[in-house]
């Protein structure tokens, strides 16, 4: 039960080694996600970390702080351009969501939490899910750029059920504005700072030069996606989620919301999609190759960890005859969901027993509906449009699921007992 437990969710030495197994037979998915489940949820760990090697120096150094979280573009960093250096919008995003994320957390003396992405960044900023949900959707259907959105699943909604804040922590997101809330940023600044992006209009304008028709196409998609921004952002918390349920329900607004916004834009994105000759066609799709050439650039140049991570997302890998894996799984399963030890703490009955198994199994499951295998981004924006909608529907499917599983959970407890298993979280953390 000790903090060490919720490292491991986080990119601890455990996940990453998961994915650096050998191949074998053919894939299969068993019980609780499996060996398998965990190879592949952690393979976004080993993407994420190739990325920004240098995300988690920027967070700890603490360059960035709650003033960042009211500027107009939380991807600029002036000091950087002042020196001539563009500024690197992920390893901002990873500095401006750990200090969001941490501010409120143990006084925000930890220079990291476990329930942390493997791109530096934080799935939950205090109370507020997904803070980067529309730069996420910009990234993945203009750009070609799934990454961080592929990110989301299993360690967000295991950080759902047992969340790492105390309700005291939870509290300082929501307070009054005061001398406190110069060091914990409210919710709304969150929401505010993390979801200014927009359609790249000018950039997409310079690339396809439109007419008149196609222009007047293209500002009413920036008008479409603008108003799907506020929509996303109209889905932030008014006030802090205090149980597993409240928070699982806010993950699903606000993916319902993100589903809401990508269904606003489509009919305006074919519109001006439509309108293109295919040489515009052809320039517009290749704002995607010029993204991908730029995120390789800053690669390293031995990328052995990540083929041997891609190994975990071939068919032809079978985790079955892995007795590494096999320990792996175990160890996660023993150390993160300590069945037992949280059944003698609740006084569970032996219903209350098999209603936590079933809560254990359906989380668990989420490792590999939610795998972060990387996959060939579709060539046109509205084909990325569909593959985005697909991963969001899966998503709120698992969240849901796990939502009538917690219910069934706690249908039966007692006030106390759903106190003491909201406490398990924060203990965790401690």
């Amino acid at each position: 039960m000790s903090g060490r437990m919720g490292l491991v969710l986080a990119g601890a030495t455990l996940l990453i080694a998961a994915v650096l197994l050998p191949n074998s037979a053919q894939a299969q998915f068993g019980l609780r996600g499996g060996p398998l489940g965990v190879a592949r949820f952690a393979v976004g760990h080993v993407i994420g970390l190739s990325r920004l090697r240098h995300a988690r120096m920027a967070v700890r150094g603490g360059r960035y702080r709650s003033a960042a979280l009211r500027s107009q573009d939380p991807r600029y960093d002036p000091r950087g351009a002042e020196r001539g250096q563009p500024a690197n919008p992920y390893v901002l995003r990873a500095a401006l969501t750990a200090q969001a994320a941490l501010s409120g957390w143990r006084g925000g003396r930890s220079p990291q939490g476990w329930w942390r992405h493997p791109d530096g960044s934080y799935g939950w900023a205090g109370p507020v899910f997904w803070p980067f949900a529309h730069d996420d959707l910009t990234n993945a259907i203009i750009f070609g750029d799934t990454t961080s959105l592929s990110l989301y699943g299993y360690g967000d909604i295991y950080a759902a059920i047992f969340a790492p804040y105390a309700a005291t922590e939870l509290a300082a997101y929501t307070a009054p504005q005061g001398r406190r809330a110069r060091r914990v940023p409210s919710v709304e600044s969150i929401c505010d700072a993390t979801d200014t992006g927009g359609l790249p209009v000018d950039r997409i304008a310079a690339i396809v030069a439109p007419n008149e028709l196609q222009r007047a196409a293209l500002d009413e998609l920036s008008a479409a996606w603008n108003a799907a921004r506020d929509g996303i952002r109209a889905a932030c918390p008014a006030q802090a989620p205090a149980t597993a349920l409240e928070r699982l329900g806010l993950m699903r607004e606000r993916i319902a919301a993100m589903i809401k916004a990508t269904d606003a834009i489509e009919a305006p994105l074919a519109k001006f999609a439509g309108l293109l000759n295919d040489d515009q066609k052809a320039r517009l799709n290749a704002l995607a190759n010029d993204r991908r050439a730029q995120l390789a650039s800053r690669q390293p140049k031995d990328q052995s960890r990540d083929a041997q991570a891609a190994a975990a997302c071939r068919p032809d890998y079978d985790p079955r005859y892995d007795e590494k894996a096999q320990r792996q799984y175990e160890q996660l399963v023993q150390q993160q969901w300590p069945a037992d030890d949280i059944a003698a703490t609740l006084r569970l009955d032996d219903t209350g027993r098999a209603r936590f198994e079933v809560l254990q199994d359906t989380t668990l499951r989420t490792m590999e509906t939610l795998s972060a295998c990387p996959a060939e981004a579709a060539a046109t924006p509205l084909a990325r449009l569909a593959a985005v909608k697909g991963r969001l529907a899966t998503m709120l499917q698992a969240v849901t699921g796990v939502t009538d599983a917690l219910d069934d959970f706690e249908a039966d407890l007692s006030d106390e007992q759903k106190a003491g298993f909201e406490a398990i979280g924060p203990k965790r953390g401690a």
